[in-house]
């Protein structure tokens, strides 16, 4: 029986065969989720030109400091100025110009009056109150200055990162792309959903689900049909898929069974270790490289709660790697358990919860129970209960370390 490596022994090795993908430019539009590989600075002022935060009247401020309710200010306004249509460029002392929001200021003015200050007029504006000199106008610059440092090399890009750089007239970044995963979900009994169930088949929901997980994670997924227990036709349909992939990801077929088609296959190969992680679920495991381009291949276990575990511990820290995101694993937070639970000795158990925050501090209630097949208690979880291997039973009340699933981080 091969020895027991540890859970971070195992991700060490997933990791330490994992290299980050080549960075290129990526447009603007498709970046959202990357990692920027660049510290990127600003090109030009933000605001670009002095302009009104209202709309109003651009004016002179000394030519209206003594107007008020009881004695307003009289000026002739000489033109109009609305954002992006600006032809008066100077105004004169003793004069006003109609100004739009976000419109230039024109060069002699320093202050902007509001409408709810005037009349409104159109050829001759009365002004009953005084603006503090440069009040309602935005300065060039007074948001970023050019040459400011914008972002940070390593930052995941979001909706607010990209208006800045789109603000600032940036079309593209430097990143590593994302990685292009393949999915093969093995196992004879299995169908798509869809097809007609015999008395001997399950649908396959493991493909579907990593699917999903690898591009929550920013990953492009590409999920291959089922394939059943021929390691020779395992082998021709993994090579077939190995011109598009980055990195494959396998479920089923890595224990210890007469039908394990996966390690059957690429045991012989000598590039793929297998062997048991100190975990429950999730103990049988597999990583190394396969094909003349010498692409990472992880296999997890059948069961859909290993997968999905196995999927969370090692192949997302993968992915993330790949992508230039750090750090590369999920760190845990602390709760109090609600109910009480057993874990085997020399075990590190992972199991499901509902994670919530209240007055009295986060708390956690286990979902179900540490079957590997209870799928539908895995749904109805959103963060999972770690045991170290050392425990076998913790009490409610206790303090236990949690892994949130939900969320990029």
């Amino acid at each position: 029986m091969p020895e027991l490596c540890s859970v971070e022994e195992h991700l060490e090795r997933v990791l330490g065969g994992i290299s980050p993908l080549p960075v290129f430019p990526q447009p603007l539009g498709e970046a959202l989720g990357l990692a920027v590989a660049e510290d990127i600075t600003a090109p030009i002022d933000l605001p670009p030109f002095d302009n009104s935060a209202m709309d109003g009247y651009a004016v002179r401020q000394a030519d209206v400091a003594s107007a008020s309710a009881e004695s307003p200010v009289h000026l002739p306004v000489v033109g109009e100025i609305g954002a992006g249509q600006a032809r008066l460029l100077a105004l004169s002392p003793g004069t006003a110009a109609k100004i739009m929001t976000g419109a230039p200021v024109p060069h002699g003015a320093d202050a902007v009056v509001p409408y709810e200050w005037t009349d409104r007029g159109a050829a001759q504006v009365q002004i009953g109150q005084a603006p503090a000199p440069g009040q309602h106008v935005r300065r060039a610059g007074g948001d970023v200055g050019e040459g400011d440092l914008l972002i940070e090399a390593g930052t995941v890009l979001g909706p607010r990162h990209l208006g800045l750089l789109a603000s600032v007239g940036r079309t593209e970044i430097t990143a590593a792309p994302r990685p292009r995963v393949v999915i093969m979900s093995t196992g004879a009994e299995l169908r798509d959903p869809g097809q007609p169930l015999s008395h001997d088949s399950i649908y396959d929901g493991n493909s579907w689900m990593l699917a999903a997980a690898t591009r929550a994670a920013g990953a492009i997924p590409y999920r291959v049909g089922v394939v059943g227990d021929d390691p020779s036709a395992f082998l021709d349909a993994l090579h077939d898929q190995l011109v598009r992939a980055d990195i494959v990801v396998t479920s089923g077929g890595v224990s210890m069974g007469d039908y394990d088609v996966v390690k059957e296959a690429l045991a012989p190969l000598g590039s793929v270790w297998f062997g048991p992680v100190a975990m429950q679920p999730g103990k049988p495991q597999g990583f190394g490289i396969v094909g003349e381009d010498e692409t990472p291949i992880l296999t997890l276990p059948g069961n859909p709660v290993s997968a999905y575990i196995s999927f969370e511990l090692f192949v997302l820290p993968a992915l993330r790697k790949m992508m230039g995101k750090r750090p590369f694993s999920r760190e845990t937070t602390r709760a109090r358990l609600t109910h009480g639970v057993s874990s085997p000795e020399g075990r590190r158990q992972f199991l499901r919860g509902s994670y919530e925050t209240g007055r009295g501090g986060p708390v956690v209630e286990p979902v179900g129970g540490p079957g590997s097949h209870l799928v539908g208690d895995l749904a109805q979880a959103n963060c999972l209960i770690v045991v170290p291997e050392e425990v076998t039973s913790v009490t409610a009340g206790e303090q236990v370390q949690v892994l949130l699933l939900d969320g990029d981080y």
